[in-house]
């Protein structure tokens, strides 16, 4: 991160018109932004000027958007990776996320949707570096060293597979984390989605005020889950 001053966003996609509607939105809001065009330009401009944040198209001609993300993680670097996808390309946002992207948005996106998601990838970043064993979130705390879990003040009890699950959503807050992620993380990578479609279910009836509409742990579709971070 820029030790001073605003921080700088690598924009990177072929099309004008959005790197137009980047430029201007991320500029009314103070960040410093730089564009490029092709994933080998991106490159070479990370390494040249190290931005504080990269929003990368995943369908450049050339290195596309994915080899970018493998390249730039394969190199150890940390820089927050946010990709712009198409409604339609689901498994490219679960190959992205699963190389190392921080996280997406679906074109055509908000203002507000994309300001959100650059606050979050940021925040993780900074979360990574200094973590902390206590986590909060509207009514829910997680003790990490404790392994304690409470709800409006109550503790609740969860099983140590539950808890699994929790602890990995908590550590990287705000996130998504894809089912092939969590699968790996929780289960070594030898279980079926299904089984961790029904500990989610059992840990929002634990955690969640209304399991149906949940507030803390957002379905991604198709893609995984995040745990919100709420104030």
């Amino acid at each position: 991160m820029s030790a001073s001053g605003p921080l700088r966003v690598l924009v990177v996609d072929d099309e004008p018109a959005i790197r137009r509607f980047l430029r201007t939105s991320l500029r009314a809001e103070g960040y410093d932004v730089i564009e490029e065009e092709t994933g080998e330009a991106a490159l070479a401009e990370i390494r040249r000027r190290a931005p504080d944040m990269v929003m990368l198209d995943l369908g450049l001609p050339g290195v596309d958007g994915l080899e970018v993300i493998r390249r730039l993680r394969a190199s150890g670097s940390p820089v927050p990776i946010i990709v712009l996808t198409s409604r339609t390309d689901e498994a490219g946002k679960v190959e992205a996320l699963d190389l190392g992207a921080d996280d997406y948005v679906t074109k055509p996106f908000g203002v507000d949707e994309l300001l959100a998601r650059i606050r979050a990838a940021l925040r993780h970043r900074l979360q990574q570096e200094g973590e902390k064993p206590l986590f909060h979130s509207g009514d829910l705390t997680v003790d990490l060293v404790r392994r304690i879990v409470t709800v409006r003040g109550g503790e609740v009890k969860l099983s140590p597979r539950e808890y699994d699950i929790l602890r990995l959503l908590v550590q990287h807050a705000g996130k998504v984390l894809t089912h092939r992620m969590i699968l790996k993380e929780v289960w070594g990578g030898d279980a079926d989605v299904q089984y961790l479609r029904i500990y989610i279910r059992q840990l929002r009836q634990k955690i969640e005020p209304d399991p149906e509409r949940p507030t803390h742990i957002m379905t991604e579709t198709g893609v995984g889950y995040r745990l919100r971070m709420l104030d």
